[in-house]
């Protein structure tokens, strides 16, 4: 061994020697530590100011979510008789125009409203909308089903009065008034008040609006041979009856006081430019949070005020209203910015959906009459894949026509120009969950 390496072999330090007892190669202590590069400098910054933001808004989400749980936990355990109903609430969730998911709606009440009723012990019902305009028959179907009840048209089966947590129509009436009613949305307020308008206003009559469908479909000609067109042509188009008047179906002049409403305001952003947007409302769902809490606090406490009716009828007696009157037919109205442009042609896209249908119905009917009265035999194709029917086309005819008819309907009652409908009679029925006095919480 010579000198060089006499003197580069001197004595270890106690650490290295441990090191290389282990197995770990004492050289990697004579490294010196480098910075990152400027990539790996941006990428560790972007990282961390991301999982900052993700994991603040998090804590701040269940900070939120546990200071209006904390307020409300105490009615839950208010004593209650052993038959009585718990308070409940009818949640509606109406489709969001443009999205496939219909229940958007209800999963923001389900994440956001929903945990602060059930801290309080407040029952609920959840009725959602599949296509545009189904909250709107609901609601006109429900109110007419009571109006038939009350007139004394229908009645309930004897079974139901026998039960234990029977009750009759005041006391019934008087449970739902202290319950509520919660609406997700505008597109979800506009479809209720429509409802509500249409149920009090329209007639009591069961009318089976599928046969009334029929039978107007059945007299259009869509489904006539060439032999009968020319009596076709002097037939009157056909025209739904209407049902006689009665006053035991006429709406009472007075309205009943409704439960109070709870609007809750929600916009679902959508669209491929929206992006940003969709980015910033991840990282902060707080915001959602302190919103569906305080509208779920607003509910629990039980405090409203009366419903403010449209401008025009605050200033009948003013030829052109102000602009900065308030009023609740206005909620949530920003939400419509957001609408898909494209939601505008639903008009011109159902009437060409309908144009194609029926050119091409022509050509299926052909080919179904041909082969059920074997004036030929059918192809290949047809015998692997065999051709819908007359009563198929029929029935397929009908589905399309209900499906184009409905939406076209709720696109009317829901779009940005149209207004919400209003009776002077709503006045005062109804009522808005507003925010209790300070101090009370």
């Amino acid at each position: 061994m010579n000198a060089a390496e006499g003197a580069s072999a001197g004595p270890k330090s106690g650490v290295k020697t441990v090191l290389k007892l282990v197995g770990v190669p004492p050289s990697w202590l004579d490294k010196r530590p480098k910075l990152p590069s400027r990539n790996w400098l941006i990428f560790i910054s972007i990282t961390a100011s991301t999982a900052g933001l993700y994991i603040y808004d998090r804590q701040q989400c269940k900070a939120i979510r546990k200071s209006y749980i904390d307020k409300v936990k105490d009615l839950a355990d208010e004593p209650v008789g052993s038959l009585s109903r718990p308070r409940k609430v009818t949640v509606y969730g109406g489709k969001w125009p443009g999205d496939e998911d219909h229940d958007q709606t209800l999963k923001y009440f389900r994440k956001y409203v929903k945990p602060i009723l059930v801290a309080a012990a407040v029952d609920y019902e959840m009725i959602g909308g599949k296509r545009l305009g189904d909250i709107a028959n609901r609601v006109a179907d429900d109110i007419k089903s009571k109006r038939r009840l009350e007139a004394g048209l229908d009645s309930r089966p004897e079974v139901y009065q026998q039960l234990p947590t029977y009750q009759t129509p005041a006391e019934e009436r008087q449970s739902e008034l202290g319950g509520g009613i919660v609406l997700i949305g505008r597109p979800t307020f506009k479809e209720f008040m429509a409802g509500l308008k249409r149920g009090w206003t329209g007639p009591l009559e069961k009318v089976d609006t599928d046969e009334l469908l029929a039978q107007e479909l059945e007299m259009d000609g869509r489904f006539d041979e060439e032999d009968d067109s020319t009596d076709r042509a002097e037939l009157k188009p056909f025209e739904p009856p209407s049902p006689l008047p009665s006053s035991s179906t006429s709406p009472p002049p007075p309205i009943p006081p409704l439960p109070p409403l709870l609007l809750v305001p929600f916009t679902n952003i959508l669209g491929f430019t929206k992006i940003p947007l969709m980015i910033w409302q991840f990282f902060n769902r707080r915001h959602d949070v302190r919103t569906g809490a305080e509208a779920g606090y607003k509910l629990v406490m039980q405090h409203t005020r009366p419903f403010s009716p449209p401008p025009e009828t605050l200033f009948s007696d003013i030829t052109t209203p102000t602009n900065e009157s308030h009023s609740d037919v206005d909620f949530d109205k920003a939400c419509e910015r957001h609408f898909r442009k494209s939601l505008s042609k639903i008009p011109a896209e159902n009437a060409k959906a309908r144009e194609k249908y029926y050119a091409e119905l022509k050509t299926k009917l052909e080919t179904a009459r041909a082969l059920a009265r074997g004036t030929r035999e059918p192809t290949k194709d047809e015998i692997q894949n065999p051709p819908p029917t007359e009563v198929e086309l029929r029935a397929e005819r009908m589905k399309k026509e209900k499906r184009w008819r409905g939406d076209l309907e709720g696109w009317q009652i829901i779009a940005p120009a149209a207004k919400v409908a209003w009776d002077e009679r709503f006045r005062d029925a109804l009522s808005i969950c507003a925010d209790p006095p300070s101090g009370s919480g």
